[in-house]
């Protein structure tokens, strides 16, 4: 078994491979060949101020032979007010994290590979937002508003850049210096014109693409800046009700799959909260205690699958206001992004060895 740090990632991993892996993923999803489940966090708290997460999600595809569960522990804390409350999150101590992945051979029940989860993840979401634009934007698309300037905003970039060619940037994030750090690293970068902007309708001024990659738990996508033919994406924060009136269709990746046994366990939410201590106080203070997102109930919502048959469509005209969302299906992102990275590593002879039989016993359980 090999232990594939970020930098083992870093080295053997580039954003076209995983715009492929996912859309091969969700293809398998759409055929009946993979499997997954939504996101399933456990709740606690700690404190007044903080609560405990472990969250996992996990998917398969009897396709590609490989199945693999992310497993994140982190410790969660709410400041600010409003639109401006953000969510910070640690593993011991701040700036340091826990997530990981274990990837397995479905053929043989072997333990693969345990991955650091932190580059994956930010690889992921963007090629995932990638897939969206390249089915919903305009085929002309050029100008991206970005809201954000953190990991999530870099790895946007350059999974937009991967399905059409951007030509300008416009950045915001409420520091000024954050912004303008991620202007001047975008146009070196990859040498686009980045601009860094003071307000969030500079950004989306004249933008063919909207985005959304902030920590905050509020609004940040507003429909009084959205001009016709726009696509959105927002991983970060939320669209207000006046864009997510404003969006003609809107185009939903795929939905976990559904308990054989129990199908009325289906959701569409993004994830399932368990929680202890349900009346504690720091539910008050906690924002992420609402549900996961969901998609709007009515017509103008189309599923991946649909599009990829040929039986709707992401966009219909140019002046549609279009948006892209991942659904709840993390768990069949995760087994592809990983399996490409090992099968890498383990050809370049990367990673760090364990003993497989560290991992395997003799007494059944």
């Amino acid at each position: 078994m090999l232990f594939l740090d970020n930098r083992v990632t870093a080295d053997v991993l580039t954003m076209p491979d995983v715009v492929a892996a996912l859309d091969a993923s969700y293809r398998d999803l759409a055929g009946g060949d993979g499997v997954c489940r939504p996101r399933i966090d456990l709740r606690i708290p700690v404190d007044d101020e903080r609560v405990y997460q472990w969250g996992t999600m996990e998917g398969g595809s009897a396709r590609t032979g490989y199945a693999a569960i992310r497993m994140k522990s982190d410790m969660l804390v709410e400041t600010g007010a409003g639109d401006t409350r953000t969510q910070d999150k640690y593993c011991v101590t701040p700036g340091r994290y826990c997530g990981l992945v274990l990837l397995l051979d479905i053929r043989t029940g072997e333990p693969l590979a345990m991955l650091n989860d932190g580059l994956l993840q930010h690889l992921r979401v963007g090629a995932d937002s990638a897939i969206g634009a390249d089915h919903g934007a305009r085929a002309d698309a050029r100008v991206l508003g970005l809201l954000g300037s953190g990991g999530m905003a870099r790895s946007h970039v350059e999974a937009f850049l991967a399905v059409r060619p951007l030509a300008r940037v416009q950045v915001y994030s409420p520091t000024r210096a954050n912004r303008q750090r991620l202007a001047g690293e975008l146009r070196e970068r990859h040498g686009v014109d980045a601009v860094a902007v003071d307000e969030p309708a500079a950004a989306h001024a004249g933008a063919d693409i909207v985005a959304g990659c902030t920590d905050s738990v509020g609004e940040v996508v507003y429909g009084d800046h959205l001009a016709p033919g726009t696509h959105v994406t927002c991983i970060g924060g939320r669209p207000d009700a006046r864009a997510v009136a404003r969006v003609d269709r809107w185009l939903r990746l795929g939905d976990a799959s559904v308990p054989s046994e129990l199908p009325s366990w289906a959701t569409q939410d993004e994830y399932v909260v368990y929680r202890a201590r349900e009346d504690a106080p720091v539910w008050r203070r906690h924002r992420h205690k609402l549900r996961g997102h969901r998609p709007p109930d009515d017509g103008r919502v189309v599923r991946l699958a649909d599009v990829l048959s040929g039986t709707a469509s992401a966009r219909d005209d140019e002046r549609q206001i279009t948006f892209s969302e991942r659904g709840n299906i993390q768990g069949a992102q995760f087994h592809a992004v990983a399996a490409v990275v090992y099968e890498r590593a383990r050809d370049r002879g990367l990673g760090h060895e364990i003993p497989r039989d560290l991992l395997l016993q003799d007494i059944r359980d």
